[in-house]
């Protein structure tokens, strides 16, 4: 039994989540090919402070709406009986019951979900000694691999196209690590 370190928005959610919820806002109309930095103040182009107001008011209610990502339900079904599933976010520890709701809402099983308030998942990720770790932002995915020397499957995205050290898999969907984590077991 191996223990998956998993990343919530952008990775068991669709990475296209937020923007529905900013193109409103915002009154925009970005698609994700738009998202091509992952700090969305540049993308924005507005301030941070700006837009922390917007996203801290913004967060429970995306949360709550996140579409799960094509495929993620079924790989996370195989995996939920032979592996342990550790879901490791950066939301804030005050939306775990909104992050629980989500998770019995869209019918997936957890062992454990860690939100700690911060994009620093390096250390939590040691905590639990997680195997494996899947990740959608660039800079998390290397610092996991590079402190912890695991591999760590990047979900594909347009935020996410700097370039990866060997240990970090490019992935485009849940079919493609399902296939992944297959020969890695074997």
């Amino acid at each position: 039994m191996k223990r998956f370190g998993i990343d919530i928005d952008g990775t068991v959610t669709s990475p296209a989540s937020l923007l529905p919820h900013i193109n409103d806002h915002f009154d925009l109309s970005l698609t994700l090919d738009d998202i091509t930095q992952y700090e969305l103040t540049e993308v924005l182009n507005i301030t941070p402070a700006e837009f922390g107001s917007w996203f801290t008011d913004a967060e429970p209610i995306i949360y709550k709406d996140s579409p799960i990502a094509d495929g993620a339900k079924q790989v996370l079904d195989q995996w939920k009986e032979s592996h342990e599933l550790f879901f490791i976010s950066a939301r804030r520890s005050d939306l775990l019951q909104v992050t629980k709701d989500w998770f019995s809402e869209s019918d997936l099983t957890y062992h454990h979900i860690e939100l700690i308030g911060s994009h620093d998942k390096v250390s939590t990720a040691k905590k639990y000694d997680v195997d494996l770790f899947f990740e959608d932002k660039h800079d998390n995915a290397v610092a996991i691999h590079e402190a912890l020397k695991i591999p760590v499957l990047l979900f594909n995205t347009p935020y996410n196209q700097d370039p990866i050290p060997d240990g970090v898999i490019r992935v485009n969907d849940w079919q493609e690590a399902e296939a992944w984590v297959k020969n890695w077991l074997s």
